[in-house]
């Protein structure tokens, strides 16, 4: 089994312009990302950090360049296989949490789990990640019956629960104090010290020094400043 989860190569993305014009979000972007890697991306607002991240998670088609997720092509695949792809290969984690206000907590968790799994499998896997992240005494909540770090930290169970390896986490301690915000990244460090990894965007140091190494970007560019 590879260690390599995410190997990306000569990755350009623009986006066109009202006036005619095109804007460059990503500048040749090359990255690989593997087991046992927590990568902190950093830079400022508009550098290209969630396009990136939603490149690599093919949620966005780039103009050019590749990107491998455990050796395969998920945009050589159909939409509706690429989609199946995606959720058993990567786990996302949004600063907005996502989660579906008319289920509870477990029914979140469970929507997400592995396709094609028997029900009760996926119920027995979604307790077990609950009980872990502290919140089996929320099974039957609803989102909204919920504080904020307890929504984040389901929104990381949702992520964990499909199985994937590789966890994209797009500013996922924006809405957190610093006390959530450090169980929601001791968790993330966790799971990449087990063998998973994770590449987190975020704007706040506290969240960057919790990653196990820092990359900077820059007007669609990767700085070299892996520590």
């Amino acid at each position: 089994m590879t260690d390599e989860l995410l190997h990306i190569s000569g990755l350009e993305k623009r986006y066109p312009t009202r006036w005619g014009g095109e804007v460059v979000a990503l500048r040749g972007i090359g990255l690989t990302i593997r087991r046992g890697d927590f990568v902190a991306l950093r830079g400022p607002s508009g550098c290209g950090k969630t396009t990136l991240l939603l490149c690599a998670g093919t949620l966005l088609r780039p103009e050019c360049g590749q990107v491998l997720l455990q050796g395969r092509d998920p945009y050589a695949l159909s939409a509706a296989a690429r989609s199946a792809f995606r959720a058993a290969k990567v786990g996302f984690v949004f600063q907005n949490f996502h989660l579906v206000p008319y289920l509870s907590v477990l029914d979140n968790v469970m929507l997400c789990g592995l396709a094609g799994a028997p029900r009760a499998t996926l119920e027995t896997q979604a307790r077990k990640l609950l009980e872990k992240l502290g919140l089996s005494h929320r099974l039957r909540h609803r989102p909204s019956e919920l504080s904020i770090g307890e929504q984040q930290r389901v929104a990381l169970v949702r992520a964990l629960a499909g199985g994937a390896m590789l966890i994209l986490a797009d500013e996922p301690t924006g809405n957190l104090d610093a006390a959530n915000g450090r169980i929601l990244l001791d968790h993330l460090a966790e799971f990449a010290r087990a063998g998973g990894a994770v590449l987190m965007v975020t704007h706040e140091p506290a969240a960057s020094d919790h990653a196990f190494t820092r990359l900077d970007m820059q007007d669609g560019r990767l700085l070299d400043s892996r520590i």
